[in-house]
């Protein structure tokens, strides 16, 4: 049962890595998409309200975030029943920027703001501000671990291989905490990076979250790492609303297959219906890069993608 657990958390969490590349031109979204600009009309009170609540708590950019978009994820999240539950999450949610995840969100905050200067993206200043980054980024590193794009779509794309990370001798350095501090301070760069490429593309962007699964094994791994995954994924979840896409599953060894019949009836219908299992992309790739922007892969890479997340 270890391999189906392990399968669930990374389903669920659909964290990524701070961004490799970032490709700054965007194209046409899907058509039957609503636009930035047609939502923001239609939920202009909404948010506005929810805007003033934030700025009521806490003047700090990096705490209440001054993009719509940001308040938008929660008017659109079906989660909430009422405008109560919503305006109760949002209120919550800003409390754990203000206190307990102040330092994760200033971190990120300045670390975009540096990874922008000079008008082109360098990753370096997001990687390193990381919390524990001198220990993690040692093990977590951009041919196991990447984040891209769509240009069909501008969504944003996390690619992991879980097989290729030495997790044994990750939490071994690190404990479960700091771990979980790590993967909820790449979800916050994602989420900024998302809400601010979404008002650029005028079209609302997600994280899709492919999961290549060669190499994973049936026995072993740690289990602190899972229970990272588990912990970082529940706080993420109510952290970021409407943020998360398709979840791909990729490349399942074939001794590993039957398990996911047992994966598929552990999941909730809500999650099962963001994930899909599929053999093929990412099955030639060596190395995570090449599906980067200008990387030799990425073209067979978005279309298959593509294809898969949106069909």
């Amino acid at each position: 049962m270890k391999f189906v657990d392990r399968l669930f958390s990374l389903a669920v969490l659909g964290i990524s890595i701070p961004p490799t590349t970032l490709v700054a031109a965007f194209s046409a979204t899907l058509s039957a998409a609503p636009t930035i600009q047609s939502l923001l009309t239609t939920h202009q009170s909404e948010i506005a309200s929810l805007k003033d609540i934030a700025s009521a708590i806490s003047d700090d950019e990096a705490v209440a975030p001054k993009n719509d978009i940001f308040y938008l994820r929660y008017v659109l999240n079906d989660a909430y029943d009422d405008e109560e539950q919503r305006t109760a999450a949002l209120k919550s949610n800003l409390q754990w920027r203000m206190n307990e995840g102040n330092s994760i969100v200033n971190s990120a905050h300045e670390a975009i703001t540096s990874a922008m200067e000079g008008g082109k993206w360098s990753n370096e200043p997001v990687r390193n501000a990381a919390p524990n980054a001198k220990l993690i980024n040692e093990f977590i590193q951009s041919p196991q671990c990447i984040t891209t794009s769509l240009p069909t779509t501008n969504d944003l794309v996390y690619c992991v291989r879980a097989g290729k990370i030495d997790d044994t001798g990750l939490m071994e350095t690190v404990s479960v905490d700091q771990m979980v501090d790590f993967f909820l301070y790449c979800k916050e760069v994602n989420a900024k990076v998302a809400d601010m490429r979404s008002l650029q593309a005028d079209s609302l962007v997600k994280i899709v979250t492919c999961n290549d699964l060669t190499g994973v094994k049936l026995i072993g791994g740690s289990s602190d790492f899972r229970t990272s995954l588990s912990n970082a994924s529940k706080k993420a979840n109510e952290l970021y609303p409407s943020l998360n896409g398709p979840t791909l599953m990729l490349n399942i060894p074939s001794l590993l297959r039957p398990l996911v019949k047992i994966f598929k009836l552990l999941l909730p219908k809500a999650v099962m219906k963001r994930i899909r299992f599929e053999n093929g992309p990412l099955k030639d790739v060596a190395d995570l890069r090449e599906i980067a922007d200008g990387g030799a892969g990425r073209d067979e890479f978005v279309n298959q993608v593509t294809t898969l997340a949106y069909d």
